[in-house]
């Protein structure tokens, strides 16, 4: 009886789901080897190693280079996706019961890879433990939060904006754990996981229908993946690359502080801030 209870709650199936898929093999991206590859054909070794140890933003990566590397994740994971979908759509109907769940499966599972390399390239921290093959509270929350921004849900986008200023705050390493499992952002994330649980259900319907026929429904399946996958994508790579969090620090703005600018004639003199006015401070390494 607990059984068909669990089955039927969206929430506990959109978590069963995403801890299934983590599990996966190829899933879970090493963070410092990711930026390595990423960035090294973009950035300097010095800024590579510094966004490794740091963060992006710490090494100083600019926001349009980051966006760059984005999108060309967003482009391998997106074939990649599809043309495994389109694979798993050929058995046709009759192998339907075993296509779907896979599909499905795998489907969140690229999900999850692409969720990892946005988060890290736009600074984010480790979201996977080393020596923990289970996913923590935290992170299942902030996967959560990512795949419920990725769906266009505004509670998820202001939920993983509150997490990203706490991070950026105490300049953490780690998610904040009291906030995504017990805070004021767990019962967002409880909302969101029972929305995609729902969501999740009609996209399986979605395929089912797309497998009925085979070699057609491959093409179907194929399609459909990759018209839902990149601009979901692209929707999380818009929303954290929007966030303070993810802006180098050299760009940041702090309100009443002293400027030097260091190209003017008077560059020795500090100029006094007027009231009302911003000043720019630039952080130079």
């Amino acid at each position: 009886m607990v059984t068909g209870q669990v089955s039927e709650n969206p929430e506990s199936r959109f978590s069963a789901l995403l801890a299934g898929a983590a599990r996966l093999p190829g899933v879970r991206i090493d963070r410092e080897a990711y930026l390595r590859t990423a960035l090294a054909r973009h950035c300097s070794e010095d800024d590579v190693r510094r966004a490794m140890e740091e963060t992006p933003a710490a090494a100083g990566i600019p926001l349009d280079v980051l966006d760059r590397v984005a999108n060309e994740s967003i482009r391998y994971e997106t074939a990649k996706v599809s043309a495994l979908s389109a694979a798993a759509g050929i058995p046709g109907f009759i192998a339907m019961p075993a296509t779907v769940p896979a599909d499905l499966a795998q489907y969140v599972g690229h999900m999850l890879r692409i969720a990892q390399k946005l988060a890290y390239l736009y600074s984010w921290p480790d979201l996977f433990s080393a020596d923990n093959d289970d996913l923590d509270d935290a992170t299942k929350g902030v996967l959560t939060l990512f795949f419920g921004v990725m769906f266009g849900t505004q509670s998820a986008n202001a939920a993983v904006g509150k997490v990203a200023g706490m991070i950026s705050e105490q300049v953490a390493k780690k998610l904040p754990q009291q906030a995504l499992t017990k805070g004021v952002v767990y019962p967002i994330v409880k909302k969101v996981a029972q929305y995609l649980g729902v969501e999740m259900t009609k996209q399986t319907f979605a395929k089912s229908v797309s497998k009925a026929i085979p070699l057609v429904g491959a093409a179907v399946s194929g399609g459909l993946t990759y018209a839902t996958f990149r601009p979901m994508s692209k929707r999380l790579k818009t929303h954290l690359s929007g966030l303070e969090l993810a802006k180098p620090f050299g760009s940041q703005v702090i309100t009443g502080e002293v400027i030097r600018d260091e190209d003017s004639p008077a560059a020795g003199q500090a100029k006094i801030p007027q009231p009302g006015r911003e000043w720019r401070v630039l952080r130079r390494r």
